[in-house]
């Protein structure tokens, strides 16, 4: 089978089901963001290098983000039915995760950084913003067809994922966080309990 069928060449793809759409539907450009999120997270695999301990986590989020892209193709009024797995489970791995990593850091998670420090905190940032871009996408492909729940709770954890894996990389490696500012949550309380 070859790789090119030059369906495309006139601007329109084909969705899950048979339905062609224009290659800038919304549909389209959720889930070519979420391709390039997936895209991103296996270059920081690779500069992780095959035996770091977060390799099988990260590998099992690319299969996932997989899944959901092939659900996010399917119409909800198509025909044909997706029988890849609904990862319904991945915002609380990524909870679990998050808290895991959170408790074996020297400080708190309280501010806003600058992203950056090495280059794997600084890809972990990368893979956060196209997430939270994806995410973006999505809420507009959900105001115009029906997306099951579990997809945008595990993107929107995904990104606090990767903020937090950020965070890990450099407290690891002993590289100070540049700090911007209090989370507005923090900075709220502080005025509130006269701090």
């Amino acid at each position: 089978m070859k790789i090119y069928t030059k369906k495309g060449d006139t601007g329109t793809t084909g969705l899950f089901g048979g339905s062609r759409v224009a290659k800038d539907d919304v549909r389209v450009e959720c889930i070519g963001t979420l391709d390039e999120v997936n895209s991103s997270i296996g270059l920081l695999r690779v500069q992780l290098g095959t035996e770091h301990a977060w390799q099988p986590k990260l590998h099992k989020i690319q299969k996932d983000m997989m899944d959901m892209m092939s659900h996010l193709a399917r119409p909800s009024d198509a025909k044909k039915v997706n029988n890849n797995p609904m990862p319904e489970d991945g915002a609380a791995l990524c909870e679990a995760w998050i808290d895991e990593l959170e408790a074996a850091m020297t400080s708190p998670s309280e501010y806003f950084l600058l992203p950056g420090g090495d280059e794997i905190s600084a890809l972990c940032h990368l893979v956060r913003t196209q997430m939270r871009r994806g995410e973006r996408r999505l809420t507009t492909l959900m105001r115009a067809d029906a997306v099951h729940p579990a997809i945008p709770a595990y993107i929107n954890r995904l990104s606090d994922l990767f903020f937090t894996l950020a965070r890990a990389e450099m407290d690891k490696a002993g590289v100070a966080e540049e700090k911007w500012k209090l989370f507005l949550y923090k900075r709220f309380k502080g005025e509130t309990s006269g701090k």
